[in-house]
């Protein structure tokens, strides 16, 4: 592929490009942010991360003979060899994040794609949208916390919201494998660092937004944290968002696509009334009616009024894919989550709960805790 073929995205968005030395029309074999990773005939592109600096490598990379070195503007300056080809662009994050597109064919054109950032509930609520969607043949993906999943194949996460690299490999792995749609976790960092730049999104989700991830690693302050989740709402094409979260006027507030409301009060788009506990033996969830755009009773084998929130914007999400009702009420009430308040079946006398507990000092996710529903007991942090 022609470097210039693997820039155009960046060109189209109007990003600016220089080029210091060689051609665009220079060809490369391979594109990667990763110096270990460079081969012969690569482009290599320097990201400024949080630990390491890709411009410190640039020495090893020359080594390697690379096709072309993309450098972010002002970070390095000195000579290059003559048979390399050196860009210089305002952001190398971005610039990855395009070039990755144009490198994998731009397949998140080849799929339904659904975004969804928050504080809480991103996680459960993927997987509601995901379940709906496969009950009803509509082959989905999933990247997220836990993992990506791709056809029948799982890869645990090491980040909720990958490299931009990694986003377009397993989007066109998701299209080659027959998926007609993909159901994301965009975390603030994800939007901060240009993770997703350049992906428009079908739809786009905010669940709810609480004061965490405040550090010098991630975020400076709350109105920051706010301000990059609200970046979403610039790069889809609908929004929907939990209109019972008092921060969701800001979120919103620079929105560039039509908006839709869930929650509970009443004048949201979509809202719960009549919430009821459900406890049977060997069973704790709830029950409600659905209402608004879409009017349907709804059993979750899940407690909480947060679990109520998660599958309205599952409903919301959903009803654009044109869902049949039955499979939608049915699949939302077999939902389960890996460690999110999974009900596990101990006894006929005891219901067990899996809670996930985040540690909000380092951010450091847990398995730290157990529920009964007539005792507790308490585990060590590293269960």
């Amino acid at each position: 592929m022609k470097l210039s073929m693997m820039l155009s995205g960046l060109t189209a968005a109007g990003c600016g490009i220089r080029i210091i030395k060689g051609s665009l029309e220079t060809e490369a074999a391979f594109l990667t942010a990763d110096s270990r990773k460079v081969t012969e005939g690569s482009v290599f592109v320097c990201i400024v991360g949080a630990v390491s600096d890709g411009h410190n490598y640039i020495d090893q990379v020359i080594e390697k003979n690379p096709a072309a070195i993309v450098t972010q503007r002002d970070c390095v300056k000195r000579e290059y060899p003559d048979n390399i080809t050196v860009v210089e662009v305002d952001n190398t994050r971005k610039a990855l994040a395009y070039m990755s597109a144009s490198y994998f064919g731009n397949p998140a054109e080849r799929l339904f794609t659904i975004g969804i950032t928050g504080t809480k509930g991103k996680t459960t609520t993927t997987y509601m949208i995901r379940n709906v969607l496969e009950a009803c043949g509509i082959k989905t993906g999933l990247i997220g916390t836990i993992e990506t999943i791709i056809g029948e194949n799982t890869k645990a996460a090491c980040n909720t919201t990958p490299e931009s690299y990694e986003i377009h490999k397993s989007f066109k792995a998701m299209a080659d494998a027959g998926c007609k749609a993909v159901v994301m976790e965009v975390s603030s960092q994800g939007l901060k660092l240009d993770r997703t730049a350049g992906i428009m999104f079908d739809i786009g989700v905010f669940t709810n937004i609480e004061p965490d991830h405040i550090g010098p690693d991630e975020h400076e302050s709350f109105e920051e944290y706010l301000n990059c989740k609200a970046m979403l709402f610039r790069q889809c094409k609908i929004g929907i968002v939990n209109g019972d979260d008092k921060h969701t006027k800001d979120i919103i507030a620079n929105a560039v696509c039509p908006i839709e409301k869930y929650g509970l009060e009443k004048d949201n788009d979509l809202r719960a009334a009549d919430i009821n506990l459900l406890h049977k033996r060997g069973q704790i969830g709830l029950t409600y009616k659905c209402q608004g755009v879409l009017d349907m009773n709804v059993e979750l084998n899940l407690p909480g009024k947060f679990s109520v929130y998660n599958s309205l914007c599952a409903i919301a999400v959903t009803r654009h894919l044109n869902v049949d009702e039955a499979v939608l009420k049915n699949t939302l009430k077999a939902v389960k989550v890996k460690g999110r308040i999974e009900l596990v079946k101990v006894s006929d006398r005891f219901s067990l709960m899996i809670e996930r507990i985040s540690n909000v000092t380092t951010s450091v996710p847990r398995y730290s805790r157990l529920r009964f529903s007539r005792s507790r007991i308490s585990l060590p942090d590293n269960m």
